[in-house]
């Protein structure tokens, strides 16, 4: 595939005590993250929006923008930091769960996730809404039947939600090899995102680069650099 802009993979934005698989960021550390872009002339933007400029090939000085899960505080602490820099970004949520908790963490604590009306808010203020499956289950230990509910009823769920098309998949865990790929392809997704670059990687499994609490100025800089010398190959 064509070399592609540089793509933060988040989960959640919010205070906490015990975070065990490290998916959640301070609302201080992710305002200096943005911070840290918008210093040096980049912008944060939706995959709808990065795919839209790559298509017309402009995509100089955008950083894509995605997050995992559909946690509540994509509402109460990310769109709000987003629009402060009119940046914007893509929330992949799990269908068959909004307004629920992050069941599928057994050893994690609760967190809830956005409801319907959280999304429509959301979709309000230019984000955008993508399918995070309807149940988060890792789609390569599922019959043909289980992968087609997980990619296309979700698809179908959301869409009826916003009163859009909702044309971006994320793979729950990254898991997806070529039969996952042409099945979210065959739903009627335009893309996907996976996390790892791979075999499969390609509009339908783009990989992103993962932000986490820990990554600071200098830990950036070095994402940045390993994204550009990665595609440079």
């Amino acid at each position: 595939m064509t070399a592609m802009p540089l793509v933060l993979m988040y989960h959640s934005v919010d205070k906490y005590d015990d975070d065990p698989f490290q998916i959640t960021v301070s609302p201080g550390r992710f305002a200096q993250q943005l911070r840290w872009l918008a210093e040096r002339g980049l912008t944060g933007v939706s995959m709808r929006e990065l795919l839209r400029a790559q298509a017309e090939g402009g995509t100089r000085g955008l950083v894509g923008l995605t997050f995992d899960d559909g946690y509540d505080d994509f509402i109460t602490e990310v769109v709000p930091a987003l629009l402060r820099h009119r940046f914007t970004a893509t929330v992949f949520v799990v269908s068959e769960l909004l307004g629920e908790h992050n069941v599928w963490d057994a050893d994690a604590p609760r967190k809830p996730l956005m409801d319907a009306d959280g999304l429509r808010w959301a979709a309000e203020q230019g984000m955008e809404i993508g399918s995070h499956s309807a149940g988060h289950r890792s789609l390569v230990e599922l019959s043909e039947a289980e992968l087609w509910h997980e990619a296309a009823t979700s698809k179908a769920t959301l869409e009826n939600v916003l009163g859009e098309q909702v044309s971006g998949f994320c793979y729950p865990y990254g898991h997806a090899a070529a039969r996952e790929v042409a099945a979210v392809r065959r739903a009627g997704y335009s893309y996907a995102c996976a996390i790892w670059k791979s075999e499969h990687s390609g509009t339908h499994a783009l990989p992103r680069t993962y932000v986490g609490d820990r990554d600071g100025p200098l830990r950036l800089r070095a994402k940045w650099t390993r994204h550009r010398v990665r595609w440079a190959r």
